[in-house]
């Protein structure tokens, strides 16, 4: 797989550059899908933005989202006659936006999407994160169809979290581009 078919799917405000997902675009010339807005965002924008990078992508792709780009995919994945050209997806940390209080300030974000995902997929979960609890996080998986890992007590598995270059979730990744669907 051509590293920059590696889709990276930040969440709400974006990666920053000590987040595990900006040391692996820099480390291993993944692709960041830039949105237009990272403060307000509406799925429909992000959702048309990913829609644009995967077609201009020359073959498969894989993703990897973090917190709201975990609902980004499931949306996309959903709505898309090109979900087929995704080969796989590590789902980090998605983000609740059903949640009273992320549905206030992300309302276009909800209801977040159950459908099974047309591809592969691992959801990689905290069981302390603020943003989403862990047994939500489990059902969120067993909706799209995603094995879990669990983090143990990791936070948000952000930036803050220190996860550094984060070994294991790159070993997780690398299983999902090796496996064919």
């Amino acid at each position: 797989m051509k590293p920059q078919n590696v889709l990276i799917l930040p969440g709400w405000q974006n990666s920053g550059p000590d987040h595990w997902q900006s040391r692996w675009e820099t480390q291993h010339g993944y692709c960041r899908v830039d949105q237009h807005d990272w403060m307000t965002p509406k799925r429909g924008d992000w959702m048309a933005r990913l829609e644009e990078v995967v077609l201009c992508c020359d073959g498969p792709v894989v993703l990897v989202a973090h917190s709201l780009g975990c609902i980004l995919s499931a949306a996309w994945a959903a709505h898309s006659r090109n979900s087929h050209r995704v080969q796989a997806a590590l789902l980090v940390a998605p983000g609740d936006a059903d949640d009273d209080a992320l549905r206030e300030v992300l309302p276009s974000w909800s209801p977040v999407p159950t459908q099974a995902l047309p591809f592969p997929s691992v959801l990689v979960a905290s069981r302390n994160d603020p943003y989403c609890r862990y047994e939500r996080a489990r059902h969120l998986a067993a909706a799209w169809g995603s094995r879990v890992e669990d983090l143990g007590y990791r936070g948000h598995i952000n930036a803050e979290a220190q996860l550094g270059d984060w070994p294991q979730g790159l070993t997780w990744l690398n299983e999902l581009i090796t496996t064919k669907a």
